[in-house]
């Protein structure tokens, strides 16, 4: 079975989406939901937000009951290291979305565009890593457990913080594994890391366990579909997905360029001329040219190529 093909309107992103994409995406609010459905606007234009925003929010309702249910755990009962209390109330979230709800991760059409959507993941009860914890996140937050993103290498995990003050140490979930609770040993093997005193185990967490900010969790939604439009030969949508990416993080200049590149490609040339200028500009400013001479060069062809082009359009 192959991913269906998806439909596009003919018409870009709309500059209205962009902008409110952009207040939900950076306001500091830790409503992730809000923004994760914007974007499927661009598969979806005419989406509905309300009823998955209202299905969250019962879901929720019913896991904050659950964690209330949850036992009381002695330390003999959970794995060593592990504050009993935040063990048992992950576990009751885990039973509940992966046991109960059926929410997996898509394994076997892990490509397929719909896993990258929030609607659809909530209508199919299935996704990526990066979905399924967005997910965890805001279930867990209407739940009342302290749960956040982790950027890991490869792969996007979550971590439910040990209570204040308590010897005990994170919980790390992977959300597209049924919420499986890995070791720090897992993790370092599969980073390919060795460690041997405290300090090294420090820098592991945060170097390969940082904290995810909201804007680095949509924008690792946005790079994810963006990839994967540009395998489907479908641009429109890559430059639509680029343009939520460069209003997410403005200091993304490669984005800019690809913006510009898809604006190329697109026949949308005073567009393409504007972002390629604007990349150059930058990149020769802030000393990054000289990091790839032949990318710079190739750039510099396409806007000598665009203005002409533009000059005789006008």
């Amino acid at each position: 079975m192959t991913a269906p093909e998806l439909g596009y309107p003919v018409r870009v992103i709309r500059p209205q989406l962009v902008h409110s994409f952009t207040h939900a995406a950076l306001s500091p609010e830790p409503d992730l939901a809000v923004a994760a459905l914007m974007i499927a606007r661009v598969e979806y234009p005419k989406l509905d937000a309300g009823p998955y925003l209202d299905q969250l929010d019962a879901i929720g309702g019913e896991a904050r009951a659950r964690v209330a249910e949850a036992p009381v755990l002695d330390e003999d009962e959970v794995p060593t290291g592990v504050d009993p209390q935040r063990y048992a109330q992950v576990m009751a979230l885990n039973q509940y979305l992966f046991g109960e709800m059926r929410f997996v991760g898509n394994e076997r059409h892990y490509e397929d565009p719909r896993n990258s959507f929030l609607n659809e993941v909530l209508e199919r009860r299935t996704g990526i890593p990066i979905t399924l914890a967005l997910l965890y996140i805001e279930i867990a937050r209407r739940a009342g457990v302290p749960v956040e993103g982790v950027n890991f290498p490869g792969h996007f995990l979550l971590r439910c913080r040990a209570r204040r003050g308590s010897p005990y140490e994170d919980l790390i979930i992977d959300a597209f594994h049924g919420g499986a609770l890995l070791s720090r040993d897992l993790l370092r093997r599969q980073a390919g890391e060795q460690f041997t005193d405290d300090d090294d185990a420090l820098r592991f967490e945060s170097r390969l366990l940082p904290h995810a900010t909201k804007p680095q969790i949509l924008a690792r939604m946005l790079l994810n579909l963006k990839r994967l439009y540009v395998r489907m030969y479908s641009f429109p949508q890559a430059r639509d997905v680029t343009e939520l990416l460069v209003a997410v993080d403005p200091s993304a200049i490669n984005e800019l360029r690809d913006r510009g590149l898809l604006a190329y490609h697109l026949k949308d040339f005073a567009a393409a001329l504007r972002d390629l200028e604007a990349y150059l500009r930058l990149t020769t400013s802030s000393g990054a040219a000289a990091g790839d001479a032949e990318e710079h060069a190739q750039i510099w062809e396409h806007v000598k190529a665009l203005r002409k082009r533009v000059a005789s359009l006008n």
